[in-house]
């Protein structure tokens, strides 16, 4: 593309218009020129070329129109469509590495995470060490805490006459507080009646907050619903890369959404994706993932095939939609984007601008809610399975060394003689039952020695009973007996000891 200013001389004092109209032929340089096909006010047709006037007399030349993009009229339209192969190629291949990189870098954190969910103790595991048929029972310490903090976060965040609370700023009028309460019952109609999914999915949440420290809230408006959603997005599901630290300054956040091919297609009908063939797949789920289902007893088939799609928040420079300044020059500011690309393909079936058509910062519109169950190091928070998933393992531990102990108790091992000759020695005695023993001579208890296990120990088990109590501390699930505690306390006082906890 060249930029050649035209004399002004050549025009004297004519308007714009006349100086496009008297224009037979454009000069480039020397030895090239091109005759000129008029067909509007601002861009002129050659052969193999797009002549543009601009108000002070010059003209931009493209030299191969074909590869600027065609620009929507709608500003929040899909700009992919608009995109050439090439840069679509290139935005969805330069998406995808950084997917794969940002989900890379955070492996050690799903792997504590996957490590802690087997704490909960939902699901028993058949151990044969330290001998066959030992206890594989989990201490609910960690469930308990969990399930504690989820009953109560949601009798207080979701109360029964709804989740949303008004209050007057500055000096209170009677009209003022009467907008305030039609408001507050509008917004809790909203949220209880008709936005179906906020309830049982803000209770799903939750219950994941205690135990990954991060969960996440989608808030949009959505489209084919027509109304407002606010979905619950699981921590493994948006990745975003080491250096990000909050979602508003983060330069890329990935959500990794599951849909099926029908729901795709709809989209795809509707406009909001492009009408690009995606097949669908049964990619990998995930190490949390698998355990999760693992412990709900449940295992994909080879019928459950979604498409798997990665929306990427991303701020991109994108060539034929640039920032620029006021004389129209490219800023090379990246802007922010929604860029939605299939993981299986790679296929780039949206590109949506996402910030606000007169906004003069360009400022990102979040869409995202992040809960953190406690400040942790870095993006992610810390959950009980990262403060107390030792101490749960230690009391699982010596709750297993009690049974196991008690167990070999009830039915010790040993040794005998080997002319000594039990029928069924196989099996165990059963209460009340006296089986036939053919000793060769002298007492049976000469012939019979027994291993010296001495039961349960007491100092195991305050071992265990202090690891429990630290957890419950740490966790504050250890709940205020009020019928318990001092009778002649002040009302002030237990009311404060409940809300402390």
């Amino acid at each position: 593309m060249a930029r050649n200013p035209l004399p002004r001389s050549n025009f004297g004092t004519a308007s714009l218009v006349d100086r496009r109209n008297s224009l037979p032929e454009v000069e480039l340089e020397e030895g090239l020129s091109a005759d000129v096909d008029i067909q509007d006010e601002s861009i002129i047709q050659a052969p193999g070329m797009d002549i543009e006037l601009e108000e002070d007399g010059g003209v931009v030349i493209n030299f191969d129109p074909s590869d600027l993009p065609s620009v929507s009229s709608d500003f929040y339209s899909n700009i992919a469509e608009d995109l050439s192969d090439r840069a679509a190629s290139r935005i969805s291949s330069d998406l995808i590495e950084q997917y794969e990189s940002n989900k890379l870098g955070r492996k050690d954190w799903e792997e504590a995470y996957t490590t802690g969910l087997e704490l909960l103790g939902f699901r028993y595991e058949d151990r044969a060490q330290p001998f066959r048929g030992a206890t594989g029972v989990t201490h609910p310490l960690l469930a308990e805490a969990v399930t504690q903090f989820q009953a109560q976060a949601f009798s207080e965040l979701l109360p029964s006459g709804g989740p949303v609370r008004t209050q007057v700023m500055g000096k209170p009028t009677p009209e003022v507080e009467e907008q305030s309460e039609r408001v507050r019952e509008y917004m809790n109609y909203q949220i209880t009646c008709v936005m179906k999914e906020y309830t049982p999915e803000f209770d799903q949440m939750l219950f994941y907050l205690p135990l990954s420290g991060s969960t996440f809230k989608k808030v949009y408006y959505d489209e084919f619903l027509d109304r407002a959603v606010s979905r619950f997005v699981p921590a493994e599901q948006l990745i975003v890369p080491y250096t990000a630290t909050d979602l508003d300054t983060a330069e890329n956040v990935t959500h990794v959404l599951q849909i099926t091919e029908n729901e795709l297609r709809k989209k795809q009908l509707a406009g909001f994706y492009s009408d690009i063939k995606v097949t669908a797949s049964q990619s990998d789920p995930g190490s949390v993932k698998d355990e999760m289902d693992e412990i709900s007893g449940i295992e994909p088939t080879y019928l459950d095939t979604d498409v798997t799609l990665l929306e990427c928040h991303v701020n991109l420079d994108i060539e034929g939609f640039e920032d620029v300044d006021e004389d129209n020059e490219p800023t090379g500011v990246k802007l922010p984007y929604i860029v939605t690309v299939s993981e299986e393909s790679g296929k780039l079936l949206s590109v949506r601008r996402n910030y606000d058509e007169d906004d003069p910062t360009r400022k990102k519109k979040q869409y995202f809610v992040h809960f953190k169950f406690l400040p942790g190091f870095g993006f992610y928070g810390l959950g009980l399975i990262h403060m107390i998933g030792g101490l749960s393992r230690t009391a699982t531990a010596a709750l297993r060394q009690l049974i196991d102990a008690g167990t070999l108790a009830n039915l010790p091992a040993g040794f005998k003689a080997r002319g000594l000759r039990v029928r069924n020695d196989d099996e165990p005695l059963s209460p009340g039952e006296f089986r036939d023993v053919d000793a060769p001579g002298g007492a049976i208890r000469d012939s019979l020695m027994l291993l010296p296990y001495k039961g349960a120990d007491q100092t195991l088990f305050q071992l265990m009973g202090f690891c429990v109590e630290a957890g419950q501390r740490f966790a504050a699930v250890s709940n205020l007996q009020v019928g318990d505690g001092n009778q002649q306390a002040a009302v002030g006082t237990t009311i404060a000891m409940l809300e402390q906890g």
